[in-house]
């Protein structure tokens, strides 16, 4: 099958390729869904619950804090490689992905390729005039005060620039990742269930506009009926030994 993988990659004019979770659990970060994943661990703070509400913003900056180490620590494995390397190469166009940890990136993918659905836990952003503001400026405050951070030119409430449940997903960014499944004419969907929408749609997009589906993850996915062709393996190394990378 990973032969079969490497022709198609081979014969493609136009790849995009869609990472989720199951690449990054490869680097250490734990994914969500999974038994003993991190909503198995932490309740569900939703957007509305978190702007209107002082203490649901408390927890959420606590819990973020706490958890920051391994995103800070994380390094991009042999997947992440092997993607950078196929962009490198021209022969992946756009990186779709619906992981918040900016190891594309860190990769080599330059962020111009790369698509983040669900936002990105590296920095934060005000909800209300769109600043960036990096961890580090606010951490030892909010350590020292307990206070929720708020913007420093608008005086907004700042968030992880994340997608939280209930939140608008980024239009833009979908808009870009549909207009990629579209023009693709191979559509790699790596590590990811491929359960949560409206991103999980992008496959079927792409299939049904005729492009070649291929789907790699450790374990079976509900769209695997529809693929062209499923590799249920650990993912770094097949990509490793299909693009040549270590």
């Amino acid at each position: 099958m990973s032969a079969e993988l490497k022709s198609s990659i081979e014969r493609a004019s136009r790849i995009v390729v869609f990472t989720g979770a199951g690449i990054s659990t490869e680097s250490g970060i734990p994914d969500f869904r999974s038994p003993g994943g991190i909503w198995s661990k932490n309740r569900i703070i939703y957007f509305d619950e978190f702007v209107r509400s002082r203490d649901a913003r408390v927890e959420a900056w606590t819990r973020l804090f706490a958890g920051r180490e391994t995103l800070k620590h994380a390094t991009p494995n042999a997947g992440h490689r092997a993607i950078s390397r196929l962009v490198e190469l021209g022969r992946v166009t756009d990186v779709i992905t619906q992981n918040i940890d900016g190891l594309h990136q860190q990769s080599g993918v330059p962020a111009s390729k790369v698509i983040e659905v669900h936002g990105n836990a590296t920095y934060a952003k005000c909800l209300a005039c769109g600043t960036r503001h990096e961890f580090d400026e606010i951490e030892a405050d909010f350590k020292a005060t307990s206070e929720p951070p708020a913007c420093r030119l608008c005086d907004g409430i700042v968030k992880s620039a994340t997608i939280s449940f209930g939140q608008s997903m980024p239009e833009d960014e979908m808009d870009r990742a549909g207009r990629a499944a579209l023009a693709c004419d191979l559509f790699i969907a790596i590590g990811s269930s491929l359960v949560v929408y409206p991103a999980a749609g992008l496959p079927i997009e792409a299939k049904r506009n005729g492009a070649k589906l291929v789907i790699l993850n450790r374990d079976p996915t509900e769209l695997d009926h529809l693929a062209d062709l499923v590799i249920n393996a650990e993912i770094g190394p097949t990509l490793a030994m299909i693009v040549g990378v270590n």
